[in-house]
């Protein structure tokens, strides 16, 4: 005998959607506080209970986290990352600098081999925006930077789970590129990658690998 109905079951499943799509849309990013629980049931035109049941199970699932007098923010864009982010958050940090070594270098080494003009022309968009946001001292700015560049160099390897798994991680690698900048850009932080965008166009794969891989362990002998 189910505990619930079914249609309340499927009202509450329709909020959950409507949440759910308003973080993997990007609308409400990462770090964002989501609108308040009555605002919500405004929004919605559903009552309170199903609206708080809705972002308890978002929260259950990773998405979403709530922090008890101060709102409700975005954890993670999908359920996969919200499990890899309470999975791995805490990890080792040389253990987290070796797994990214292992997944970077290996995009590397295919975007080298399989990049194409548009992969390039986004590649070479992504450094400028990367040596911009450094320039203008916001950390912040500079990791989401950092993060969109080794996105697109794990994109241009044309490997779809490669570039599905790094996209789940890509909440985490935030968490850690930010680890390793920390609350101030410093020269001492700052590491070139245009050895690795040049590599990729030149079809060096075997630079392109080495380059992306000692990335991660330049940063932990920066801590």
């Amino acid at each position: 005998m189910p505990l619930t109905s079914p249609r309340r079951s499927a009202l509450v499943d329709q909020v959950i959607a409507q949440l759910r799509n308003q973080i993997t849309s990007g609308e409400w990013p990462v770090g964002a506080r989501i609108p308040t629980e009555p605002e919500l049931v405004e929004l919605l035109g559903v009552a309170r209970n199903t609206v708080r049941e809705a972002v308890r199970a978002l929260a259950h699932n990773g998405l979403l986290d709530i922090r008890q007098g101060s709102g409700t923010y975005v954890l993670a864009t999908s359920e996969l990352a919200g499990v890899m982010h309470r999975r791995f958050a805490g990890a080792d940090p040389r253990h987290i600098a070796e797994l990214r070594s292992t997944l970077e270098s290996s995009a590397a080494r295919l975007a080298a081999e399989r990049r194409t003009e548009r992969d390039l022309d986004q590649l070479d968009s992504l450094l400028a925006r990367r040596e911009e946001a450094w320039r203008s001292g916001d950390a912040e700015l500079f990791v989401a930077a950092d993060v969109s560049l080794h996105m697109a160099v794990v994109t241009a390897s044309h490997n779809e789970v490669l570039v599905g798994l790094y996209a789940d991680l890509g909440d985490l690698v935030a968490d850690w590129l930010r680890a390793d900048v920390g609350p101030e850009l410093t020269p001492q932080t700052h590491m070139d990658h245009a050895r690795l965008i040049e590599a990729i166009r030149r079809g060096d794969a075997d630079t392109a690998a080495s380059e992306a891989a000692g990335y991660p362990f330049a940063c932990l002998r920066g801590q």
